[in-house]
């Protein structure tokens, strides 16, 4: 059984907490979507001050929205279409401190000011992405990549 845990404001040792707690949250169950769910509500639950944390996933040729936690979404990203596509494009987390001086952002959500996006793979493929929206300029820094990337990792090893 799941139970919310109070973090203790250290970010190394929030993050390390969070990493075991989606390990053992996601370890036993063999479906993708049921773990990228709990996956979206754990990260919602534990990131302060966002607005949309969620996944799209790579269908023919776009990202198509996935398990999410916040306000309805874009629903279809064309691969180099704003944050989301642009991670696809590249193959690499796109850390942005302001999402209006990002050329091509898709405003989904009008409060999101910052964003995160990091790309997840499958067999050495695009599988989708992980996006997390803020609603505050400058959220997210080389700190939360490095443990967002981590996430990611563990994640794929069950999708």
């Amino acid at each position: 059984m799941f139970e919310v845990k109070n973090y203790s404001g250290s970010k190394e040792k929030d993050y390390s907490l969070l990493l075991k707690q989606l390990e053992a949250l996601i370890e036993d169950e063999p479906d993708a979507i049921a773990n990228l769910s709990n996956a979206s509500a754990l990260l919602n639950q534990f990131l302060t001050d966002v607005n949309w944390v969620g996944f799209y996933l790579w269908k023919e040729d776009e990202l198509v929205l996935g398990p999410f936690q916040g306000l309805p979404a874009c629903v279809r990203i064309k691969s180099g279409k704003g944050v989301c596509g642009t991670a696809v494009q590249e193959g690499k987390t796109q850390l942005v401190e302001d999402v209006h001086q990002f050329p091509g952002h898709i405003a989904c959500d009008a409060a999101s000011q910052s964003e995160i996006v990091v790309p997840l793979h499958k067999e050495g493929s695009i599988y989708g992405v992980l996006d997390i929206d803020s609603p505050s300029k400058g959220r997210f820094d080389k700190e939360d990549q490095h443990y967002l990337e981590q996430f990611a990792a563990i994640l794929e090893k069950y999708i």
